[in-house]
């Protein structure tokens, strides 16, 4: 049987903070969020594998819990402070919502897959997690009825930032999300509303499976 609480250490320690990890509420909370509970049954053992895990059915659209070293990164990258409100796209079960959770006043998280919307419902009422909403809806749109958002983060790799997300962002906010979908080429990225204003700024490569939903159409090609 798998000892998921000297899992969740060695994580840290050889995922986490391996990678420059250092802000503490950071750390904290990844210490602190068993990764096993947001995992299907047949997961929970490989919970603490140094990878993305699929969790969506056959058939439907490849959905992913990020690996533990980039998510950390993002979440780092974006400064989140106690007070903000944090917009969570693609939490795949919850597990990035109750990380968030443990930093910010707020988390909207955003799940267009049913399933996934419920399990991540479930899974973070079982934890008594009780300042995540979870709203079901397409990923590129967000969520304009609690807009604005201080922190957009968004859980797997993109080839654009849709206008939509861009409206929702408050001043001083910030999007995190990683650029590119081609291996260590794809650049984690902090897009920042200032006056009014969106600017990007690459921070760090990495590589993270694709969300479908922001992947652009294909050229058609003679």
């Amino acid at each position: 049987m798998v000892d998921f609480t000297k899992a969740r250490v060695t994580m840290v320690d050889c995922q986490v903070r391996t990678v420059d990890v250092t802000d503490y509420d950071v750390l904290d909370a990844f210490s602190a969020v068993p990764r096993e509970e947001f995992l299907p049954d047949a997961l929970k053992p490989l919970a603490y594998l140094d990878d993305d895990l699929l969790v969506s059915a056959p058939g439907e659209p490849a959905r992913y819990v990020m690996e533990a070293g980039p998510l950390a990164r993002l979440v780092q990258l974006a400064e989140i402070k106690p007070t903000d409100i944090v917009l969570d796209l693609g939490p795949a079960g919850g597990y990035s919502s109750a990380i968030l959770a443990r930093i910010a006043a707020r988390v909207v998280a955003v799940e267009p897959n049913p399933a996934l919307a419920e399990a991540t419902r479930a899974n973070l009422a079982r934890l008594g997690i009780a300042n995540v909403s979870v709203v079901s809806g397409a990923l590129v749109e967000g969520h304009a009825a609690e807009a604005p958002y201080d922190v957009i983060i968004i859980e797997g790799a993109i080839e654009f930032v849709p206008e939509a997300l861009e409206k929702q962002l408050a001043e001083n906010g910030r999007i995190v999300a990683v650029v590119g979908v081609n291996g260590l080429a794809a650049k984690a990225t902090i897009f920042t509303r200032t006056g009014g204003t969106i600017s990007g700024r690459p921070v760090f490569n990495t590589h993270v499976k694709l969300l479908p939903e922001f992947q652009r159409p294909k050229a058609f090609v003679f």
